[in-house]
This record gives structure tokens, C-alpha cells and sequence, in this order.
């Protein structure tokens, strides 16, 4: 079902600054088939993961399981869409880590990863490099050297900063964003506010108690998550909560760190808080599993 739909958008799906991520539904708007499969590989990775309770860390499982999520992660860069396919590893990878991943196994990856990633950095900056799309490079060279680039690509960034810093402590109310509001300006201040950039409009209209607040409820969703996981009465209901937990951290982290300007400027949704029917629908069926684990290990 999920390369169904992954194939189905790459075919037929509606394109969107060159990017065919959606499918239409008409009156009832859009649906992005990459929000779901986040689900989706929670599910799989995790029944994966309890079949292979005793050899996880041999590398024939580990070229297994390489495979099971290559596909979907590849259909899904292409669209293109980097920055929910980093979102699907790390959760991947988090759930690795709590079905006992060999923490040596995890050290030489750090050691072999950090030079690799450093190597990468500097060959994404050489004229004529292949691995990116423009607009990628682009914004990892905003990122690098915001300096360069403040008329241009690290304008949305900066204006969201300042959006946040005039809410001062308190906010200018709801509803009274004049910076981060696009219809208030005769530019374009913060694009996409409704999503990737809602914290500025949090931090403009409630300051930096509604940030803080915000902020607190997310980290406590991710906490709760972590104590299910715990409690979780089988290994699938650990790994499955365990994957919830590390989506919900995760895209909650890199949705403030881009609004905030400290990482790059990429587009996750803030777990509902975001406009999105595809995101908020994927978090809700994510919160739904997590009662389900809750429920069952108190039943027995």
C-alpha cells in the first residue's frame, strides 16, 4: 500500500513548485502520501525488528532491513523530498538503537560518518556536484554562510527570527502578527507561516512564554511516548512507540530549530500545531497506536 501510493503521487500527483509530493482530492484539498508513510515504516520496522530480536546486528539483517526501507525512502527523495526522507531514517535509526543496536557498531559509523559528512559539505560547494538539486545546495549554503545569502534565500530565516524577537515576552496577541503575516506587508516577510514557519507566528503573537509553553507540551508528548514504550507489554508495542516518539521529537526539533535559524531551512510540520490534513492525520493515527499500546499494558 505504501509504494502504491508512493508510485501512484510520483505518476499522478499534483505538482507544486516542481515538486509532485500530493495528490488532489478536489473540494477537501490535498494528500501527501510521504506524511503516511511515516506510519506506515514505524509499523514495518517494528514487526521487523521482533523477528529479528537475536541477530539484529548481524550484517545479513542489517542488509535486510537496508533493503525493506530503500524503496520507499528513494520514491520519496525523488518527489523530491529530503527532508521527510532524513525525517524516516532518524526515526529508523531510533528505533534501531532501543531493539539493541551494538553500541560499537555504533561508534565506527561515527567514525567512518563524521569525515564522510564533512567531505560531503565541502563537495556540495564544488561547481558541478551531482548529489543535490539546486535549491538543496542552496539552502546548506545559507545555513553555512547566512552572511551571503541575507537578500536572498536566508531572508525567510531572518524574518522569522524577527518575528519571534518582536513578541517580546508576552506576544502582541493573537491574531496581531504583522511580520510573520504575509497579507500585512507588501512583501513577502515568512512564506508558508501556516506550516514549516508556524513558530514565528507563535513567537510574534504569544512571545516567549507561548514559545516556552509550546515548546513544554511538545517535549511532554514526547516524554509520555518514551514512558508507553516503557511500560509497552510486548516488543511491538516498545518499537512502535518508541518510532511515535522519535517522529514526534524529531520533526518538532528541526520545525523550531528552522524557524529559529538553527538548522538548515527545511519543511517538516510542527506536530499539530502546523496546517496540513495530511500531517495532522499521520500525527493523530500516531497518538491513536500509542493509546492502543497504553491501553493494552495496563489490561494485562
Amino acid at each position: 500500500l505504501n509504494m502504491i501510493l508512493l508510485i501512484g503521487v510520483k505518476l499522478f500527483g499534483k505538482d507544486v513548485n516542481n515538486a509532485k509530493r500530493w495528490f488532489s482530492l478536489g473540494p477537501l484539498g490535498t494528500f501527501q502520501p510521504s506524511e503516511l508513510t511515516k506510519i506506515i515504516m514505524i509499523i514495518v520496522i517494528a514487526v521487523f525488528l521482533v523477528k529479528h530480536e537475536n541477530d539484529l546486528n548481524e550484517p545479513k539483517t542489517l542488509g535486510k532491513l537496508a533493503i525493506c526501507c530503500a524503496p520507499p525512502l528513494y520514491m520519496i527523495l525523488q518527489q523530491p523530498n529530503l527532508s521527510t526522507t532524513l525525517d524516516i531514517c532518524f526515526i529508523v535509526i531510533a528505533m534501531m538503537f532501543v531493539a539493541g543496536l551494538d553500541s560499537k557498531l555504533i561508534v565506527r559509523v561515527l567514525i567512518i560518518g563524521i569525515p564522510l559528512m564533512v567531505i560531503f559539505l565541502w563537495y556540495v560547494q564544488t561547481p558541478g556536484q551531482i548529489l543535490l538539486k539546486p535549491h538543496q545546495v542552496a539552502r546548506i549554503m545559507t545555513f553555512l554562510h547566512p552572511e551571503n545569502y541575507a537578500d536572498s534565500t536566508a531572508l525567510q530565516t531572518n524574518n522569522s527570527v524577527m518575528a519571534i524577537g518582536s513578541g517580546g515576552l508576552f506576544g502582541k496577541g493573537f491574531g496581531s502578527n504583522t511580520i510573520s503575516n504575509v497579507s500585512a506587508s507588501d512583501v513577502n516577510l515568512v512564506s508558508e507561516r501556516q506550516t514549516d514557519f508556524i513558530f514565528s507566528v507563535v513567537g510574534e503573537e504569544f512571545g516567549f512564554v507561548g514559545c516556552v509553553v509550546v515548546m513544554a507540551v511538545l517535549m511532554l508528548l514526547v516524554v509520555q511516548c518514551i514512558q508507553v514504550a516503557r511500560k509497552a507489554d510486548s516488543l511491538l508495542g516498545t518499537y512502535v512507540a518508541t518510532g511515535i516518539a522519535a517522529y514526534m521529537g524529531f520533526q518538532s526539533f528541526i520545525n523550531i530549530g528552522v524557524a529559529t535559524g538553527t538548522t538548515p531551512n527545511t519543511g517538516l510540520p510542527l506536530p499539530f500545531i502546523s496546517y496540513g490534513l495530511s500531517s495532522v492525520l499521520s500525527a493523530s493515527i500516531g497518538i491513536g497506536l500509542l493509546l492502543n499500546i497504553n491501553l493494552q499494558g495496563k489490561r494485562y
